[in-house]
């Protein structure tokens, strides 16, 4: 059993996390589990100190761990990952923590998305997860590829996506650009935080303009005032466009989404920001299926009926000081 994640709590979910892992190591099951060191700084030592009394390894993720690297802190491993046996994996938006179950006074109704994937893209997420695993240890863990099986059904095309700061090539908004620019019918994206950089930014307008049917659905809560804030500065030239915002009004939306046509749709861990696209090291899975598609535009359909369309006029309503608090979070927008 590997685990990923960007924040762990020592709560209630995070103690029943624990407690199946110490489970299954007795067991005599090989299980580690990794943190990132920012995400996860409340975590206290004593819950790791107890996995390790149990035979679990554990390591937290920070990139400015070797003497004489440059200041790195900004980089965070945002991945959540859970693969077990090299058969199944799960990934997106939910991290361990009460609050993701819906447990939290101030956030209440908690809105996610997570994946269950099997077959031969289970390798590609357990390559992201060795080579995270590889950078914080120096150790390779076992590879194991997936027992090949006989389908008498097509099954879906399916393209995990691991991106970061330590690639050559910016995978994460070429993929997203690529996506975006083949567009022709629809193009639903839900995201908790909308920075995007300027190509991302004008291939979302252009979509729409060209006709395609260009939708975001963006959280009304905010978690994290700079994001929420910079996201309003976007939205004249999205109204000019043509493009449609969405707030999702119960609770918070934390699911990252992205739904192109009737063909592909997309779920994993970057939010549609400069931090996710430059910053983050974030695990993305794209499905080529039309079945799976369809669910997909149910589901954000059933999220928009939740939500509350942004008026033409959303911002004429705001008071004065509004615009000023905007453009002091816009720049600030390449670090969010």
């Amino acid at each position: 059993i590997w685990v990923q994640f960007f924040i762990i709590h020592d709560d209630r979910i995070g103690r029943e996390l624990a407690d199946r892992l110490v489970a299954a190591s007795r067991r005599g099951v090989e299980c580690r589990v990794m943190f990132d060191q920012v995400g996860s700084k409340s975590l206290p030592a004593s819950w790791s100190a107890r996995l390790r009394q149990e035979g679990v390894l554990v390591q937290s993720f920070v990139t400015n761990r070797q003497f004489g690297r440059r200041f790195q802190i900004n980089f965070r491993n945002h991945r959540k990952l859970v693969i077990v046996d090299a058969l199944v994996a799960f990934l997106g938006g939910l991290n361990v923590g009460d609050e993701y179950m819906g447990r939290s006074k101030r956030f209440g109704p908690w809105r996610d998305t997570h994946l269950r994937v099997e077959g031969p893209a289970v390798a590609g997420f357990q390559l992201s997860f060795l080579e995270d695993w590889n950078y914080i240890t120096g150790e390779v863990p076992p590879f194991r590829l997936p027992k090949p099986s006989v389908q008498t059904l097509p099954s879906p095309v399916v393209f995990p996506v691991a991106s970061g700061p330590a690639e050559d090539w910016s995978i994460c908004p070429a993929v997203y650009l690529s996506v975006i620019n083949s567009a022709t019918r629809r193009l639903w994206i839900a995201s908790p935080y909308f920075v995007p950089g300027s190509p991302l930014f004008y291939a979302l307008c252009h979509a729409a303009i060209r006709g395609v049917d260009v939708r975001v659905i963006l959280p009304q809560m905010a978690d994290h005032l700079l994001p929420w804030l910079s996201s309003f500065t976007y939205y004249p030239k999205l109204r000019e466009a043509g493009v449609k915002v969405w707030r999702y009004q119960p609770g918070f939306m934390h699911q990252k989404v992205l739904l192109m046509d009737d063909r592909i749709a997309g779920v994993g861990t970057a939010n549609f920001d400069n931090r996710s696209f430059r910053l983050n090291f974030e695990i993305t899975l794209l499905v080529d299926d039309p079945a799976f598609a369809s669910q997909v535009g149910q589901m954000l359909q059933a999220d928009m009926r939740r939500s509350r369309q942004v008026s033409t006029q959303e911002m004429d309503n705001k008071p004065v000081w509004f615009p000023l608090a905007m453009g002091i979070a816009r720049l600030f927008s390449p670090m969010l």
